[in-house]
């Protein structure tokens, strides 16, 4: 049973986590070029990474969840590695339902007005706040893998 769980937890992180990361990265880059542009095209770009994104991150709640269950069967709920794992994935939540999501909705709103209200300093912040959730992911990847105190080797 483990060993689905754990199947199921990566899975999920794979197929969840991993295009949220994509799109929410490329779309600092696709509103400045929506900026220089003005063209439907590009702001249509800047609709589809939201949607990605929203989408996604709502089917990111599976990793998380799955990672419970996986901790409980292996009985490690209470290591440190575990623990600031949790942590860390909480805030990366936050940081993307706080942060990501209503800056690319603000820049979607934005290209919706006449003429086109969207600061040129919201790519670098939407960027910046996108490279935290990267950063905070990739560590929490790491943890996951290596686990400080782990008895395979690693």
């Amino acid at each position: 049973m483990t060993k689905l769980l754990l199947s199921l937890h990566v899975l999920a992180a794979i197929v969840a986590i991993g295009p949220v990361t994509v799109a929410a990265s490329m779309f600092p880059a696709a509103t400045r070029r929506a900026l220089d542009t003005g063209e439907d095209r590009d702001v249509t770009v800047l609709r589809t990474l939201n949607r990605i994104c929203r989408v996604y991150a709502a089917l990111g709640i599976a990793v998380p969840l799955f990672g419970l269950f996986t901790a409980s069967s292996l009985d490690v709920l209470g290591d440190a590695w575990l623990i600031t794992s949790i942590a860390l994935t909480a805030v990366a939540a936050g940081v993307l339902v706080l942060a990501v999501l209503p800056r690319q909705q603000a820049v979607l709103d934005g290209f919706g007005r006449e003429p086109v209200a969207v600061d040129v300093k919201w790519p670098a912040r939407l960027a910046m706040h996108t490279g935290l959730f990267n950063v905070l992911w990739a560590v929490v990847t790491v943890l996951m893998i290596v686990r400080p105190g782990s008895t395979t080797g690693a």
